[in-house]
């Protein structure tokens, strides 16, 4: 089985590429930082899989199309692909320029677009394939002083539900993961309790179990909330 995670270095990318590997799978890790890529990898190897470092930018769509080519050329279509890269980075309208605004639209929303289309020949040719979106609670809620994120995660959902419905006479799946806070890097520095989160693993356990279903059956969007509800 041959599976590609964005996003892999950290929070729930490297729990969902540790969760496979654990399978003895062959992941492809992509991510912007190859050291932290370089860890994951080693982590990933120790439980029995072969790992893939593939430093790259999801943003710059040449850098996608030449790690696209080296999954493909060393392994072929990919079984799973996690579209998981994203960014966090809240303000209010009045206070999220243009570019500001543009650039998390570019990661959250246009790089798995970008990304899909890499892949989605091939997989489709294949006649199976599992494409995961990580999208987020703020796909379904306004959450006021984060309009940028909040926008392209709504774009995100709307994304996988097409590509949802554009390839399922195809074999493959699609499935749309929308987490809440999740105790991941991006909440380093908040006085809330480590318990007060979810862990990435839960969500990387939903992600694993999601595709281990049989085929005749896919889980079309999953929603996650701490106990307690949102932070």
């Amino acid at each position: 089985m041959v599976v590609v995670v964005t996003g892999a270095s950290q929070g729930i990318g490297k729990a969902i590429a540790e969760r496979f590997a654990e399978e003895g799978t062959r992941i492809a890790l992509w991510s912007r930082t190859e050291s932290k890529l370089e860890a994951v990898a080693e982590t990933c190897r120790s439980q029995g899989a072969e790992a893939m470092v593939c430093p790259c930018d999801v943003t710059d769509d040449e850098a996608v199309e030449e790690a696209a080519r080296t999954v493909m050329d060393e392994w072929g279509a990919p079984d799973v692909l996690v579209n998981n890269a994203g960014a966090f980075t809240p303000a209010p309208i009045d206070d999220t320029t243009s570019d500001a605004f543009r650039a998390q639209v570019d990661v959250n929303l246009n790089a798995p677009y970008v990304v899909t289309k890499q892949f989605l020949a091939p997989m489709r040719k294949a006649g199976q394939g599992h494409l995961f979106f990580m999208g987020s609670i703020a796909s379904i809620t306004a959450y006021p002083g984060s309009v940028a994120y909040c926008a392209a995660k709504h774009g995100l959902l709307g994304l996988a539900r097409v590509v949802r419905e554009e390839t399922k006479d195809d074999g493959l799946r699609v499935t749309t993961v929308m987490p809440g806070a999740t105790r991941t890097p991006s909440w380093d520095g908040t006085e809330l309790p480590d318990d007060r989160f979810m862990a990435p693993e839960d969500v990387a356990d939903a992600v694993y179990d999601a595709y281990h279903l049989s085929p005749r059956t896919v889980v079309e969007e999953i929603l996650l909330r701490p106990q307690e509800g949102d932070v």
